[in-house]
């Protein structure tokens, strides 16, 4: 009877000391998902698992797990290194409570590639993706091209949103000719013009809690006025390979580093990853 006992604990602590161990290996390490859609083809396609290696951009702490919440409080251990334009990352869908405001949902992920870093500008010029810092194409040039060459027209047709909604601009940015719309990095200083207060008043709502607003063509805060702003955290410039039909931010915006789950492994350029 003792022995049988003793076999019975050793086995429940190898049991809970694997699950321990896969956890851990899901927050720390690596993580899976299965992608939904064809908004990466063709580097990814419908029903294949990706990996995300956690060590990269470093893993996500979460400080509060009331994931009912639409707010998110986590910090994020230091990696081995920053994202890069090119690298495809998981990220959780910053608009899935609100179609203006911030929110978090803890399995609403989208899979994209990053298109600008904080510090970044990106832009599309006759269909083509462009950085400030990046010489070449970014993504897939086949669906770029199509984009570019194909009338405004037949795109309608095919069921293609032109008009690129991620900022409530006069100028009409489409997904032929857009930006340039510069990225925030951590501590940058951006002058509160209206032009540009259509362009981040969601990030600055999503920092402070409070939604900057124009009164008498000046941007205020908290009904002071505001000349410039100071962001708090690094935002990212997220695009689908599949540009003729992807959700991504020419169309919701700059996506917070605290929503960026992480980088997917062997996910640079072009190429299938798995």
């Amino acid at each position: 009877m003792r022995r049988l006992l003793k076999i019975f604990v050793w086995t429940a602590v190898a049991a809970i000391g694997a699950v321990l161990l896969y956890c851990a290996g899901r927050v720390f390490l690596l993580d899976s998902f299965i992608v939904d859609g064809d908004s990466m083809e063709p580097a990814l396609h419908r029903g294949q698992k990706v990996y995300v290696n956690k060590m990269l951009l470093g893993p996500r702490i979460y400080t509060d797990y009331d994931f009912s919440s639409p707010d998110m409080h986590c910090f994020r251990i230091r990696g081995f290194r920053s994202m890069r334009p090119g690298d495809v990352a998981v990220f959780n869908y910053p608009y899935a409570r609100s179609r203006d405001t911030v929110s978090f949902r803890i399995n609403h992920v989208y899979v994209k590639r990053c298109i600008g870093a904080p510090g970044d500008s990106v832009s599309i010029v006759d269909g083509y993706w462009r950085n400030s810092r990046c010489t070449g194409t970014i993504g897939c040039e086949e669906y770029q091209k199509i984009l570019s060459e194909t009338p405004d027209s037949v795109l309608a047709v095919q069921g293609v949103v032109l008009d690129a909604s991620q900022v409530d601009r006069s100028g009409g940015w489409t997904i032929r000719s857009f930006g340039p719309c510069y990225v925030p990095r951590k501590g940058d200083r951006i002058e509160m013009t209206e032009e540009n207060w259509r362009q981040y008043r969601r990030l600055i709502q999503y920092e402070t809690g409070s939604s900057p607003c124009i009164v008498n063509g000046q941007v205020c805060l908290d009904g002071k006025p505001l000349e410039s702003y100071a962001f708090r955290g690094n935002y990212y410039f997220f695009g689908g390979d599949n540009v003729l039909n992807s959700r991504d931010s020419r169309y919701i915006g700059l996506v917070p580093e605290a929503y960026v789950v992480g980088i997917v492994a062997g996910g640079k350029d072009n190429k299938q990853i798995l």
